[in-house]
């Protein structure tokens, strides 16, 4: 089973889902920004990606974080926590399937992996 962590609304999260749809591959969604994430589920996928790679540097929530705690991703407990607090941060979408995590949407990598 294929699922797909996002936040519904995100224009990247809406061709993720147009994709999936049109290959016909069933997923499960969790909104995060809705449900939440916890702090067991990103400590998981920080065991197969770094955090600069799961935090979304160059989007606006990281943007208007001070300087102090966007400094503090350094640390993996303050970026939890910090991801926890604020799950827009979190790159987008975030797929798990067959025990491996795919960070954002590359058609072309998905076509590989699907």
């Amino acid at each position: 089973m294929i699922h797909i962590y996002g936040i519904k609304n995100c224009d990247t999260m809406k061709k993720a889902f147009n994709w999936l749809d049109e290959h016909d591959i069933s997923y499960t969604f969790h909104d995060y920004k809705k449900l939440g994430i916890t702090s067991h589920k990103l400590t998981t996928w920080l065991q197969h990606v770094n955090v600069l790679q799961l935090i979304n540097t160059k989007g606006t929530t990281f943007k208007k974080l001070t300087a102090l705690q966007q400094e503090s991703i350094h640390d993996k407990a303050q970026a939890i926590d910090l991801m926890i607090n604020q799950p827009s941060m979190i790159k987008r979408p975030i797929v798990e399937v067959n025990n491996k995590i795919l960070l954002g949407f590359k058609p072309t990598d998905w076509e590989i992996i699907f």
